[in-house]
């Protein structure tokens, strides 16, 4: 794991819309979804709430790595890859609870443990 430069976490506090994340299943299909209750733990986790996943779940399951997609308010856009976790306890877990709307289930903590970091196709980290 690595620290997210502080220039694309400042990016991410400011990102506008829903993010993307991707798995990928055992078959090597990707899988793309948006998700909207997300945030960050210290400067090296992306979380994101699994209040509907499916094959998401299962692809994260299957042990897959995931990518973050975010733009900001300028359309600069940031991809975040790396191993994912999947808290059903814990800290991350309970962090999640707080920010996640009562209105969704928060079934886990998804984490995307930041490995690498781009902007288009430059590589930051």
């Amino acid at each position: 794991m690595a620290a997210m430069p502080q220039d694309v976490q400042r990016a991410w506090n400011r990102r506008e819309g829903a993010i993307v994340f991707v798995t990928v299943g055992p078959e090597g299909i990707p899988n793309a979804i948006y998700a909207t209750c997300v945030g960050m733990h210290g400067d090296d986790k992306v979380v994101i709430a699994d209040n509907y996943f499916g094959k998401t779940r299962d692809n994260i399951r299957a042990g897959s790595r995931g990518a973050v997609l975010f733009l900001t308010p300028e359309k600069k856009s940031y991809q975040v890859k790396g191993p994912v976790e999947y808290h059903v306890t814990g800290e991350i877990y309970e962090e999640m609870k707080g920010w996640n709307p009562a209105t969704h289930p928060g079934n886990a903590a998804v984490v995307v443990n930041v490995e690498e970091v781009y902007s288009g196709s430059e590589r930051i980290l």
